[in-house]
């Protein structure tokens, strides 16, 4: 989607490689203090990938061959709700300027990377990799409508932000590192009942 181009009849810019973080207003369990990062955002829709929901699934078992290039923790993530049968790939390349088969840039140095081609010949160029299970969509409008109802940060990434060693201190950091009141939230308790 190019900058300024209609969404839901008013101009919006694509969001393709920011980070959508959970507001503590979102109530849906599948996103709850959940940091995604939108790989696509065009005027159908968006798809983006939880980066913090580690599962216990090591990369090798389920892609053996991509699992030496596969970031600590080297386990596959979700991804989001959608076709968890599916998996997304996002990979950072060690020199981003240089074209990769099978690579298509998110943000910079980062995008999502063909599972079908063979790792060794990608080897040189990929710095890590991390495999999602599933991944998160939105249709026309609705991530839109999500964001101004008060569910979602919308907020810049920055380059190691898909690939960190502790995901579960990711929304918290993230949240953080952007000052002044966006900084309160991350103490926000879990369960506001409990405190």
């Amino acid at each position: 989607m190019q900058e300024g181009q209609a969404i839901g009849g008013r101009a919006m810019e694509s969001m393709t490689g920011r980070l959508l973080v959970a507001t503590p207003a979102l109530k849906d369990p599948n996103f709850d203090r959940t940091v995604v990062m939108l790989v696509a955002h065009e005027p159908g829709g968006a798809l983006g990938v939880v980066l913090n929901r580690a599962t216990e699934v090591p990369v090798a078992d389920v892609l053996g061959d991509w699992s030496d290039l596969a970031r600590h923790p080297a386990v596959l993530f979700e991804g989001g709700p959608v076709q968890p049968d599916s998996a997304i790939c996002l990979a950072r390349m060690r020199h981003p300027i240089k074209p990769v088969k099978g690579f298509h840039r998110v943000s910079g140095a980062v995008g999502t990377i063909d599972l079908s081609v063979n790792p060794e010949r990608l080897r040189d160029a990929i710095g890590s990799i991390r495999v999602f299970a599933g991944y998160s969509g939105w249709g026309a409008g609705q991530l839109e409508q999500e964001i101004e109802e008060g569910s979602w940060f919308v907020l810049d990434a920055l380059p190691g932000d898909a690939f960190v060693d502790r995901p579960d201190d990711l929304w918290p950091m993230v949240l953080r590192r952007q000052g002044g009141m966006m900084a309160a939230v991350a103490h926000f308790p879990p369960d506001v009942a409990l405190n």
